[in-house]
């Protein structure tokens, strides 16, 4: 099953997967490290089911949100309905964004983009660069353009997981000039054989057989956060 299959009709089980990980709550200060979040105005694109977004909404932030898949769009509204004005989630690409230009503090991408690489083998610096484009669009000036993408699951060290990645991660770096951080935010299930279950259902079969030969609940995940400032923000 690929990724995308998993997307559009198994949302359910993904949030099931996400909602184990971050055990140690790393992300939010490591996002805030970043950029602040009381009463500001966010931009996030590609919300899943809004495990990202109900940490931005938690914060006091106010989050205007874009999902491509219906599925994982009606999970984060079903987890997010409850914060009204604090909370927009609409349909939208990311590639092409129905918002103002100027109007964001920070514009968050998680666990996004890294996609775009295996789905547009051919194009992928493109429909990437459009992507952000979009999102330094929407930034005001001064505003701050987050990128978080896997470091490693199951890895203690934080490294790109293959040649692939790491060609991405260097564009980023040294084409568009973000600068990466790292964070552990490790996934803690309440038994092995759910931890095996969950895990393999979404990286494979072979991952779900090496966390039951560890017998790991806690399964380590080394995550990559990427950042820049903008002070020309507001346009392509």
């Amino acid at each position: 099953m690929d990724f995308l299959e998993i997307y559009a009709k198994h949302a359910d089980r993904y949030d099931e997967l996400v909602n184990a990980e971050d055990v140690d709550a790393h992300l939010l200060p490591a996002i805030q490290a970043v950029t602040p979040l009381q009463g500001e105005s966010i931009l996030e694109v590609g919300v899943g089911t809004g495990r990202i977004t109900r940490l931005l909404v938690g914060a006091g932030a106010r989050v205007v949100g874009f999902e491509k898949s219906p599925a994982m769009l009606e999970v984060a509204r079903k987890h997010l309905g409850a914060h009204g004005d604090g909370c927009r989630l609409e349909l939208g690409d990311a590639q092409s964004l129905p918002v103002e230009s100027g109007w964001a503090s920070a514009a968050i991408a998680g666990w996004v983009f890294g996609h775009f690489r295996y789905w547009m083998p051919q194009d992928w610096r493109e429909s990437i660069g459009r992507a952000i484009s979009e999102m330094r669009r929407a930034l005001r000036p001064g505003g701050a353009l987050i990128i978080i993408e896997t470091l490693g699951t199951g890895r203690e060290v934080p490294e790109p997981p293959n040649p692939a990645l790491a060609e991405y991660y260097d564009w980023l770096e040294n084409e568009l000039g973000l600068v990466r951080g790292h964070l552990r935010t490790d996934y803690l299930f309440d038994s092995v054989d759910q931890a095996a279950d969950v895990t393999g259902f979404f990286f494979g079969e072979a991952f779900g057989a090496l966390v039951r030969e560890r017998a790991w609940r806690r399964i380590p995940e080394c995550t990559g956060l990427w950042s820049r400032r903008y002070e020309d923000a507001g346009s392509r």
